[in-house]
Order: structure tokens, then C-alpha cells, then sequence
């Protein structure tokens, strides 16, 4: 059993309380956005079992949303941390939420999040906030962060930017509509996937070639 079989039920769950779900931004499991002005953003990081360890992670993360919940499964024997009084009240004086999930995938409220005074970091909230806007659909699975590399937005763009030089060199300006970021992501070629063909013109290297298989570009 994986982190990862955690992911749909909470998912499931937050998106219940209308929040938009999407894995893996910015290092966080789980990242939901609410719509508004400003919009309401969650995070939540899974473990297999509520330990200091998950605790912890919550505490870091913390800054950066409005809410912050901590889902694991439920111990079997019911003698798990969730059932620990002092373990509740830790998280409940953090104001942290606590789910439980079953072997089935139900989902139980243990405990809801608590408003406390803001402590939010606004440049890494907004860096969550776009990059759940600019990633396309839900690539990655939450908890599978040992899983390399991540679909993030930016690796998600220069994908496309790749697959539209298949057919040849291109400049910056033939794949604007494709990504805003074009220009920067054919120069830097972070991933070495372009190389400069003539000034202004980029073309794909051998390895941005093997990049570009139907199921990476799917994504």
C-alpha cells in the first residue's frame, strides 16, 4: 500500500466542498482551490499513518494556505493516533483537519480545520495558485513525489512546444499560442530538449526527440 492509494478518496472528498484538486504543486500532496476573490486555497498531505512526521509537514505548509488538512488510513485495530486524545488536540490547537480514510476508500471527518489569525506566506501561496491554474488537468498523482519528474505546468508546456517541432525548427513566436513562455523555454532548454538551429530559430535535440512519446504529450 502507497501514499498514492490516498489520493482519490480525499480527492473525492475536497472536491465534495467544491475545491478544484490537483497532486504534486510546489512539494504539497494534495492542492485545492476554491473560486473567489481571493480564491480559498487547501492543502493536504497524506501518510499511511497519522504520525509527528505528517504533523510536521503540515506545519510547513501552513503559511501558504488558508487551510491545512492531514489524511491517513484508519488504523485497522482502532488504535491509531487518530484515536490518540492528544494527538487530536495538537492538531486541533494548529487548526489542522484531520481525515481518515477506510481500506474502501470511504472518507471520515475526524476533525474540521480551525480558523486561526493569518499566517500566510503571500509570494508561496501565489506561486501554488498559479501553477494549479497554469498546470493542465491532473497529471500527478498526489503522494508520488519519489516519482520522477513531476508533469509540472512548465514541463507540461515545453511538451508541447517539443511535439509542435516534430516536424521541423521553429521560432519562439510560432508556438505563443501554445505557451506564453515559449521564448524562455526553447532558450533556457532547461530539460535539453532544444538547441539554437540560427538566430531565432530553435530546433529539437536527439534527446527532446525521445521526449515526445504519445503518452507524455497526453499529459
Amino acid at each position: 500500500m502507497q501514499e498514492t492509494s490516498l489520493y482519490e478518496p480525499v480527492k473525492r472528498f475536497l472536491e465534495s466542498m467544491d475545491f478544484a484538486v490537483k497532486g504534486e504543486i510546489g512539494g504539497c500532496d494534495v492542492v485545492g482551490v476554491r473560486a473567489g476573490e481571493p480564491p480559498v486555497v487547501v492543502i493536504c498531505e497524506l501518510k499511511l499513518q497519522f504520525n509527528l512526521e505528517l504533523v510536521l509537514q503540515a506545519v510547513d505548509r501552513a503559511a501558504a494556505c488558508d487551510e491545512v488538512w492531514l489524511a491517513a488510513y484508519m488504523s485497522a485495530r482502532g488504535k491509531g493516533r487518530e484515536h490518540d486524545r492528544r494527538f487530536r488536540a495538537l492538531c486541533r490547537r494548529l487548526g489542522f483537519g484531520l481525515l481518515g480514510v477506510g481500506k474502501k476508500g470511504e472518507v471520515e471527518l475526524l476533525l474540521s480545520p480551525v480558523a486561526l489569525p493569518p499566517r500566510r506566506d503571500p509570494r508561496r501561496r501565489s506561486r501554488l495558485v498559479e501553477e494549479h491554474h497554469r498546470r493542465k488537468g491532473d497529471p500527478s498523482i498526489g503522494g508520488s513525489t519519489r516519482r520522477k519528474p513531476i508533469m509540472t505546468a512548465y514541463r507540461q508546456e515545453a511538451l508541447a512546444c517539443a511535439a509542435a517541432m516534430a516536424d521541423g525548427p521553429k521560432r519562439p513566436r510560432d508556438l505563443k499560442a501554445l505557451s506564453p513562455r515559449a521564448a524562455s523555454i526553447l532558450q533556457n532548454s532547461y530539460y535539453g530538449w532544444f538547441a539554437r538551429a540560427e538566430r531565432g530559430i530553435y530546433a529539437l535535440t536527439e534527446v527532446g526527440l525521445a521526449a515526445i512519446t504519445p503518452a507524455a504529450v497526453a499529459l
